[in-house]
């Protein structure tokens, strides 16, 4: 059996890859709860430094997999989206919070839940033929998978209402005008390794530094300058605590390269 969720280690950086290309990676109960589990594991993973979002083929993820979801609408009379709960919402908050950095190879369509995933990375590479579609509505579905979160922080609230009542697809050119993408290449085949070259060099940083900024930021976009502010004061205590720190401060004095270590 071909397994939903195919798991690389190249050094400190780990790619995970949806394995449907035959579904265009669509979301059925087998990846979901592969890929909670794998990014469950690798929030307390030490030797990875750095995480690639992939899509094997031709697209990055097609959101849920309706072939699937109406069994359960057929099957469940109580709580049919059941799923939100147990897989979805974990995946959102695992992506999130995770205490390292996140790029999203965004090769083809994502929509749906898929688009969601993407918008949860910290940085997102696509190509030409990228694009994004926030299918809910088609549907008769309101947002999940973070998206009600990321999108106003991506592209402003109006556009956000827009994206999502009218579900029209964002091409390439759009979207990394709009900050869907921080980059676009010139060849679908090279969006993943342009991910993973980033992944990798962000793996080479200040891993605990990073962590802490992805902190600081969630908090400063739903809070106040003083709840910015603690945040900022919690971060530098701990990251001034680090040997990268250190190290880094006493390579820049001496006009060396800095070595960073994650620790």
């Amino acid at each position: 059996m071909t397994e939903p969720l195919l798991v690389d280690r190249t050094d400190a950086v780990v790619t995970l890859t949806l394995n449907r290309p035959n579904a265009m990676n669509a979301l059925d109960v087998a990846l979901k709860e592969a890929l909670r589990d794998a990014l469950a594991e690798l929030e307390t993973d030490r030797s990875c430094r750095a995480v690639v979002l992939a899509g094997a083929g031709g697209s990055f993820s097609a959101g849920q997999d309706l072939r699937e979801h109406v069994s359960t609408l057929e099957n469940s009379a109580s709580d049919p989206l059941g799923t939100v709960r147990a897989h979805y919402n974990p995946i959102a908050a695992r992506l999130a919070n995770l205490p390292k950095p996140v790029v999203a190879a965004v090769r083809g369509m994502a929509a749906g839940a898929g688009a969601s995933l993407a918008f949860l990375a910290d940085i997102r590479i696509g190509g030409p033929t990228t694009s994004f579609l926030m299918a809910f509505a088609k549907v008769g579905l309101a947002a999940d998978t973070g998206a009600s979160w990321t999108l106003p922080r991506l592209v402003g609230h109006a556009k956000a209402v827009e994206l999502l009542m009218l579900a029209e697809p964002v091409r390439a050119e759009e979207a990394c005008r709009l900050g869907l993408l921080n980059r676009l290449t010139d060849d679908d085949e090279q969006v993943l390794p342009v991910a993973q070259e980033l992944a990798a060099r962000l793996a080479a940083g200040p891993t605990i530094a990073y962590g802490a900024i992805k902190r600081q930021l969630s908090i400063a976009d739903a809070g106040t300058l003083a709840d910015a502010l603690a945040a900022e004061a919690q971060a530098q205590s701990i990251c001034g605590a680090t040997a990268d720190h250190r190290a880094a401060t006493l390579a820049f004095v001496a006009k060396q390269k800095p070595v960073f270590e994650g620790r």
